[in-house]
């Protein structure tokens, strides 16, 4: 079938990229389910710094590559294989497909899976095989999903299905921002009931992860950015505290104001200047956690001494340490219990031919989450 979807070329292209234009819509073949896959209609799909770091070269990916990985739609069919989806299922899509068997699957942990990274790297669907192409041109998949498209064809593991109630622009939502900021909290970090918390960036996960350490029940939740209209936002969602990060005195702040630095701090800022920033402003005997996904060629200092003398932890936090098919339902549930408020994420809706626009705006840290709508 033919899908419309926006396809990166040339990585690095400068913005402003309403002008410069890095994602193409380009109408694309896609193949029909193999065995093990789902043909899913999209519905929509989120804009993440995850997608905004490829098409900057911050996270190179082979190219060309039909881009998109935060997303939820409909089962439109299923490849040989596939007994527990069915046409009309209503799923989220995650960006790790575990393949339930390698050794970090099998110990727990399919966040980590050994063959769903390795074919994300290589732009492949889990199989290897690759679904899309350009006139007969190899086209990539973006994480097992290139959800800026009006279709999709992922691997059964990138599947969670989901109840049909859920407005699936709410839905797409739990596939990255709230699977990596919340779970980063509980899972991760296990923030207990009465700690002192930090969230040094705050983007659609780092927003994620203030209400997630609400929902932990945090006494504090300081939140670090350098916008004030983001530092607003995340009073609004239930943090206690707010301290500007491009304050000369940031960490003393944030160590002031919480007694001596913070239980636990959060990175979701991909910087390593916020990882210093949430690393000097955690206490002694704390954790630091980052989610952050800086330039591969960049570097951390840290003195060791610190840790070992401090018994402090630094520990990184992959799709906030999911499993997807406990998780996913978990934070649906929480959502319609009024205990977690993701629906206050999403600002801007728009469509799929004003991505490049929309890229802008994530740029600039203007609003949190937009959602491209397919009709």
């Amino acid at each position: 079938m033919r899908v419309k979807a926006a396809v990166l070329r040339q990585i690095g292209l400068p913005p402003p990229y309403a002008a410069s234009k890095p994602l193409e819509i380009a109408e694309l073949d896609l193949s029909s389910p193999g065995r093990g896959e789902v043909l899913v209609g999209i519905k929509a799909a989120g804009l993440c710094h995850s997608d905004l770091s490829v098409i900057d070269g911050s996270r190179p990916r082979p190219t060309p590559m039909a881009l998109g990985h935060e997303a939820a739609g409909i089962v439109e069919a299923v490849g040989e294989g596939v007994t527990d989806l069915e046409a009309g299922d209503h799923v989220v899509l995650v960006f790790v497909p575990s393949c339930g068997r390698c050794g970090p699957c099998a110990a727990g942990r399919p966040a980590l899976c050994e063959p769903g990274a390795k074919a994300n790297g290589a732009g492949t669907l889990l199989s290897g095989e690759r679904r899309l192409a350009f006139h007969a041109e190899p086209v990539n998949h973006h994480l097992g999903v290139s959800a800026f498209a009006e279709h999709a064809v992922v691997a059964r593991e990138s599947c969670v299905k989901i109840d049909p109630d859920l407005p699936l622009e709410l839905a797409a939502l739990f596939g990255c921002a709230v699977l990596t900021g919340v779970g980063a909290v509980v899972n991760t970090a296990k923030v207990e009931p009465g700690q002192s918390v930090a969230v040094v960036g705050l983007g659609g996960v780092g927003l994620s992860a203030v209400l997630g350490a609400k929902l932990a029940g945090a006494r504090q939740i300081v939140a670090v950015d350098l916008s004030d209209e983001k530092l607003a936002f995340a009073a609004k969602l239930g943090a206690t505290d707010a301290v500007n990060a491009a304050a000369p005195d940031a960490a003393d702040q944030i160590r002031r104001i919480s007694g001596g630095g913070v239980d636990v701090a959060f990175d979701m800022a991909g910087a390593v200047a916020a990882l210093e920033l949430a690393y000097a402003a955690t206490a002694r005997g704390g954790t630091t956690v980052t989610a952050g996904l800086p330039r591969p060629d960049s570097r951390l200092s840290l003195a060791p001494v610190t840790m070992v003398a401090e018994e402090r932890t630094l520990k990184g936090s992959y799709i906030g340490s999911a499993i997807p098919l406990r998780d996913v339902p978990r934070y649906v549930a929480l959502f319609r219990a009024g205990r977690l408020p993701v629906d206050k994420l999403l600002t801007h809706r728009l469509k799929l031919d004003d991505i490049n626009e929309g890229f802008d705006r994530l740029r600039e840290g203007i609003g949190v989450r937009q959602v491209v709508v397919f009709e």
